[in-house]
């Protein structure tokens, strides 16, 4: 019989920030935590994309009282998430050292570009920012062009998000034993470098001897790249290991006895072209009949529109709709006994909880009523359609 989610009970207070910090926390609630997202005012109502299973209260931490209502809420947290440059919480009189005088079980998680030292810490940055100071992006993109970022995906949501979400768990798990909360510094330089650890690791194994765009797993190699197919789809080839490339040969109608050796590099060039002549002569369904089921390891490369409707992914459930945003990731991984459930609801407006999460923070209604007359918190209420 399955059990509650892995993070029910902890209470997690989410400064409204950027993406990163609030993919990290849609992470947390969907596996059970009850996350509080502390929006500004002022602040469009309607809901962030990232704030499945939250809730959403405005405080202004501009105004003097604005900084006590976050101290009290952060006592009785489990875990902070912050997203600002460093030394923003500091001047609120919210940093680390005195929430965690206050609170000493609170895990302060900082999730930030360069982190919270270094004469980077308190520049700017986005995505490639972090992937460049990384070393990563010098590695990513095709021969002879420039380095191309993907999207924002690595620097965000991987090195940033996901490794500050594993911060968290490790330090909630060391909290079992010590009983004591600590920070986390997540920085998304450092995170995107360690993701990469695999390409440290195998500099001196002749893996990336070549210029950018030209070795085996960067789109160098014919068995490892994408090839357009005659509808103007794509194909996505993997076919590294001899018995699983000579399957690939096969399906093309290829012999491998007429090809140069898999492992000619110099040969590569002319071999992706003779590939990509053969995949241009079928349509992306074809293909697909061709190789499925096979260890060829040729997949179709599928759109956002394709993914849900793709007959493995059916199979197990990977992706989840719900009435207002459409098709989404269903999360990950599957836990055997504790799932995550992702709440089905519509995401929050910002302000729509403040006043019952400051009840169940202890606030008195009548503290509640100061607090709006004095423009310390905003409750924005969705209207009721007529």
């Amino acid at each position: 019989m399955r059990g509650a989610r892995p993070l029910q009970g902890v209470r997690v207070v989410e400064l409204a920030g950027l993406a990163p910090a609030p993919f990290c926390g849609m992470v947390l609630a969907d596996f059970g935590a009850q996350v509080v997202r502390v929006d500004r005012p002022g602040s469009p109502g309607d809901p962030s994309p990232l704030a499945r299973g939250k809730r959403s209260l405005v405080v202004n931490l501009k105004l003097p009282q604005g900084p006590a209502v976050m101290r009290r809420l952060c006592a009785l947290a489990d875990v902070v998430l912050e997203p600002f440059r460093p030394g923003v919480m500091e001047k609120l009189q919210l940093g680390p050292e005195t929430l965690l005088r206050e609170n000493p079980k609170l895990i302060y998680a900082r999730l930030s570009g360069f982190g919270q030292s270094g004469r980077f810490f308190q520049v700017a940055g986005h995505d490639i920012n972090y992937l460049a100071l990384s070393g990563v992006l010098s590695r990513i993109g095709r021969s002879g062009e420039n380095p191309q970022p993907p999207m924002n995906l690595l620097a965000d949501f991987g090195g940033g998000s996901l490794m500050c979400a594993l911060g968290i768990m490790m330090a909630l798990f060391e909290r079992t034993r010590s009983g004591k909360g600590q920070i986390i510094d997540a920085s998304m330089v450092e995170g995107t470098a360690y993701l990469s650890s695999f390409l440290w690791k195998t500099q001196l194994t002749g893996l990336w001897d070549q210029p950018r765009g030209q070795n085996m797993l960067d789109g160098g190699a014919p068995f490892y790249t994408t090839y357009k197919t005659a509808d103007g789809g794509f194909m996505a080839v993997g076919a590294i290991e001899q018995k699983f490339y000579e399957l690939l040969v096969k399906g093309l109608g290829l012999k491998s006895d007429e090809l140069p050796h898999q492992m000619s590099i110099r040969d590569w060039p002319e071999m992706k072209k003779k590939f990509a002549d053969v995949f241009a002569k079928k349509t992306k369904a074809e293909w697909c009949q061709i190789f499925d089921g096979t260890d060829a390891c040729v997949t179709p490369v599928l759109t956002l529109e394709e993914v849900a409707h793709h007959g493995h992914n059916k199979d197990r459930g990977s992706f989840i709709t719900d009435g207002e945003q459409g098709v989404s990731p269903r999360p990950a991984p599957l836990l055997s006994n504790t799932p995550a459930v992702p709440s089905s609801e519509r995401n929050p407006f910002v302000g729509e909880h403040t006043e019952e999460i400051l009840k169940e923070f202890g606030f008195s209604q009548e503290e509640i009523i100061q607090l709006k007359s004095d423009e310390i918190i905003e409750s924005n209420k969705p209207r009721s359609k007529i």
